[in-house]
């Protein structure tokens, strides 16, 4: 199985989970057999400075990958992936391993269009995906302080215990 992570730098398995599939700078490949890693692979996202709707998931199609881990995607993009018979799993964060190793243990799956995507459902304006390098931060850090949230709620619950 091949699993396709976005991701903000090419670090491969230590690389950090990029909040949104279309707008990240890359992509880490992992080969999958059972639970463990074969090979790990950084690829450039070529549509990374500027995409139209299905251009991506079908890059991702291009590269042979059985599913797609990232922080957030459209409800279109969603829609691209089933097409083609490709796995989409959002709430992806962290660093690549760490994903990986939610999605394979079974506590990272599904996937639900973000929040943003959902305020521009329709085709985007030209460059509307593409925001600034300050928006693009401004939204990893929200998804990191949800990140640091749950993580706390988890060790409250174990500190409780």
């Amino acid at each position: 199985m091949r699993i396709a992570i976005s991701a903000e730098d090419i670090n491969g398995l230590d690389s950090v989970v990029s909040p949104h599939f279309g707008r990240c700078p890359h992509y880490i490949l992992v080969d999958v057999e059972g639970q463990e890693a074969k090979s790990v692979q950084a690829v450039d996202n070529p549509y990374y400075s500027q995409h139209s709707p299905g251009m991506v998931p079908g890059f991702i199609h291009s590269q042979g990958v059985d599913v797609m881990l990232t922080g957030g995607m459209g409800r279109r993009a969603i829609g691209f992936f089933e097409q083609y018979g490709i796995e989409a799993v959002t709430g992806a964060s962290g660093t690549v391993r760490y994903a990986l190793e939610c999605y394979l243990g079974g506590t990272l799956y599904g996937a639900e269009p973000c929040r943003e995507s959902q305020e521009h459902a329709a085709v985007p304006a030209e460059g509307e995906y593409e925001r600034d390098e300050v928006g693009r931060l401004r939204e990893e850090a929200e998804m990191l302080r949800d990140q640091l949230d749950e993580v706390m709620a988890r060790l409250e619950k174990l500190d409780a215990s």
